[in-house]
């Protein structure tokens, strides 16, 4: 099972270099750091977490971009290869051809996905180096304050920044997860990269209600907010460990049920 998913990824990551939508998401990541950057320089620093150093430090950069971006910037990127990665195969033929290998379909899907999260990984590592050498040119490599006010060196402040940006991509996974499930079920890139943008909006919608606030803490939304835990004194960890099982809850459902449809489909048709 283990060296069939291992054959099925390596060929994905073979597919997804030579995909024009793989290096149009990786323009994306790499760009609108860029885009931040010049607003920020021209406006000055917006009220998000840590935006307070923008003009002082650069090494925060990333994670007030991050902010910024909220939900929508990682949705696209995630909709590209998620809501595309299956469905393309299906609509052009070629995924009857490879479900009549020897490859199993499971393996066949579980190479998918570790291709998925594989770009994603790339995009945002792009994105946070991007923003972080951005933001080091625009403002130095100086002492950062964190969101409670204390001091952190600039090493201890990027050391800090690499944990955060990991944590900030347990709900990208997330959102991944279910753009896999629509390729799978739709059959069809637009409709599948469609669904995925208009979930990741509509989760935003449902967070802005404040009839269920007492419900808020548990949207997948908020989780984009957890690495706000690393950057207070003390540290804390209560919005990290409820990230991790917030995203799995999201993410577990629509891959489970990817698996089953994947594993049922008549390939004839």
């Amino acid at each position: 099972m283990i060296g069939g998913t291992l054959i099925a990824y390596r060929w994905e990551l073979v597919k997804l270099v030579a995909q024009r939508r793989t290096w149009l998401g990786m323009l994306t990541a790499a760009v609108g750091p860029i885009v931040y950057l010049l607003l920020e320089l021209a406006q000055g620093p917006p009220g998000a977490p840590l935006a307070n150093n923008l003009g002082h430090t650069g090494v925060g950069f990333a994670l007030v971009v991050f902010k910024l971006i909220a939900v929508v910037g990682p949705a696209i990127i995630v909709a590209l290869i998620a809501g595309d990665i299956v469905a393309s195969e299906d609509m052009e033929g070629t995924l009857k051809t490879i479900l009549t290998r020897s490859l199993r379909r499971g393996e066949v899907l579980a190479g998918k996905l570790l291709a998925l999260f594989t770009y994603l990984a790339a995009a945002m590592a792009l994105f946070f180096v991007v923003s972080t050498v951005g933001g080091v040119i625009a403002w130095g490599f100086h002492p950062l304050l964190n969101i409670s006010g204390s001091r952190l060196s600039a090493l201890h402040a990027l050391a800090l920044d690499v944990p955060a940006v990991a944590v900030y991509c347990l709900p990208v996974l997330a959102l991944a997860s279910f753009g896999l499930f629509l390729s799978v079920v739709t059959r069809q890139s637009v409709a599948a990269i469609g669904g995925t943008l208009i979930y990741a909006m509509a989760l935003q919608g449902v967070a802005a209600i404040s009839a269920i606030r007492s419900a808020h803490p548990f949207l997948l939304t908020n989780q984009f907010t957890a690495w706000h835990d690393l950057f207070q004194t003390p540290t804390a960890s209560g919005a990290i460990v409820r990230s991790l099982w917030v995203s799995a809850a999201f993410a577990l459902p629509p891959l489970v049920a990817a698996w089953v449809v994947f594993n049922r489909r008549d390939i004839a048709s």
